[in-house]
């Protein structure tokens, strides 16, 4: 079994950055493929960022020249840096991690908000 657990998000003004965190327990972190997820109040949750296990990466359009994805396989954990926040960049966030296997695991979810 694996647990994800987000840390960093907070409340910041437009146009600053945060950086999010997951840690994952357990022992095969470095074959799952991991991704962070957002979902805004009255909104569906949506993809944000993904990583593949050989560390490719993906973005939502909306993100793109603005958030990194990365993984530290060593430290079990997968990081957004997130840089010029918007407003519609509030949401909660959240970690996802799937194995070769079609296991889903989330984690519980932190809030980011944008607001001056």
């Amino acid at each position: 079994q694996v647990q994800l657990v987000e840390s960093g998000g907070g409340l910041v003004q437009p146009g600053g950055s945060l950086r999010l965190s997951c840690a994952a327990s357990g022992s095969i972190f470095s074959i799952l493929g991991m991704g962070w997820y957002r979902q805004a109040p009255g909104k569906e949750r949506e993809l944000v960022a993904s990583i593949t296990t050989g560390g490719s990466t993906n973005y939502a359009d909306s993100v793109k020249g603005r958030f990194t994805i990365s993984r530290d396989n060593a430290k079990n954990t997968v990081y957004l840096q997130m840089n010029s926040l918007r407003p519609e960049d509030t949401a909660v966030y959240y970690c996802n991690g799937h194995s070769p296997w079609s296991n889903n695991y989330w984690g519980l979810g932190t809030q980011v908000t944008v607001s001056s």
